[in-house]
């Protein structure tokens, strides 16, 4: 029996939960303005999956990787999570720069959540 894909599917689901908390940590700790250079470092992990020895390694860098990157977009959502008070904003945010320059439009709409994307 060859349990690969088992193993690689739960461990995608362990880095996608993973995922979820470091997006709000780092947005919460650093900000959103960084998104650029966790896309990059996520860019460096998926290409260094090319170079590797086997498939398992190829495989659980690649996945890493993908998730940085999914990650590094979801950054500015998560700043206009915060915006509409879904999460906790850092006390010293309003002095750091955004990610997006235009923080009156938002991608989900005026309403606070998912917005338009969401109103049955």
């Amino acid at each position: 029996m060859n349990w690969t894909g088992i193993e690689l599917g739960l461990f995608s689901a362990f880095v996608i939960g993973i995922g979820f908390v470091w997006v709000i940590r780092l947005e919460y700790l650093v900000g959103a303005h960084v998104w650029k250079r966790v896309a990059g470092l996520g860019l460096v992990v998926c290409a260094a999956s090319l170079l590797m020895p086997n498939f398992i390694l190829a495989a659980i860098a690649g996945i890493v990787g993908g998730s940085i990157i999914w990650g590094a977009v979801e950054l500015p959502h998560q700043e206009e999570r915060v915006d509409h008070g879904l999460f906790r904003a850092h006390p010293a945010r309003a002095s750091r720069p955004r990610a997006n320059a235009r923080s009156a439009e938002h991608s989900h709409g005026s309403r606070p959540g998912l917005g338009k994307w969401w109103n049955f």
